[in-house]
């Protein structure tokens, strides 16, 4: 049996359209071909209990418009910032528009990830940028060649969404077994 269908993991997302609550719905069904099972957690319910309790937590934000923090994930801003996620592993997704907002594209998953970089977590999950058009992003690795999660563009390209997330979820399992069997 593998590390990942032992993991406790959390899906947490914020949302206004219901997008990025799909998104978590398909990586879960991603997880169960390979044996693991998510708990899916809108962040307006989630407290440090829900980071704290899970192996491996998948967060999910939305960027708005000029790069804008989605409202929820904003009035938690001071609990991202006090989490002690020590032993945790994390992967982030975030949905943006690319060609309407190209500047600001994913911004808010890099927001998120400034917020949680010093929890003692470990990070997996980081997406190549191969494949996108866009101007700027927040959500950039410092060489500029990934983002700090997977980068979804449901308003461009959604016809490569499917493709997108069940590749990312291959490569996290991947990664979060790695981390589990390096630790044994």
């Amino acid at each position: 049996m593998s590390a990942i269908q032992n993991a406790s993991i959390g899906i947490v997302f914020g949302t206004d359209t219901g997008n990025t609550e799909d998104i978590a719905g398909r990586i879960a069904s991603q997880l169960e071909q390979y044996g693991a099972s998510a708990n899916i957690v809108d962040i307006r319910e989630a407290d440090s209990d829900v980071f704290e309790q899970n192996d491996l937590l998948i967060l999910g934000i939305p960027t708005w418009d000029f790069g804008g923090i989605q409202a929820d994930w904003d009035d938690v801003e001071a609990m991202l910032n006090t989490l002690e996620l020590s032993g945790k592993t994390l992967a982030l997704y975030g949905l943006g528009d690319q060609f309407g907002y190209g500047d600001y594209f994913v911004d808010a998953m890099g927001w998120l990830y400034q917020r949680l970089k010093n929890s003692q977590a470990g990070f997996i999950g980081f997406w190549p940028v191969t494949g996108y058009d866009f101007e700027a992003s927040e959500a950039l690795t410092e060489d500029g060649k990934h983002f700090c999660g997977l980068a979804i563009d449901e308003d461009q390209q959604f016809d490569k969404t499917d493709g997108r997330v069940s590749a990312w979820v291959k490569q996290i399992v991947g990664e979060f077994n790695g981390l589990a069997e390096a630790a044994a």
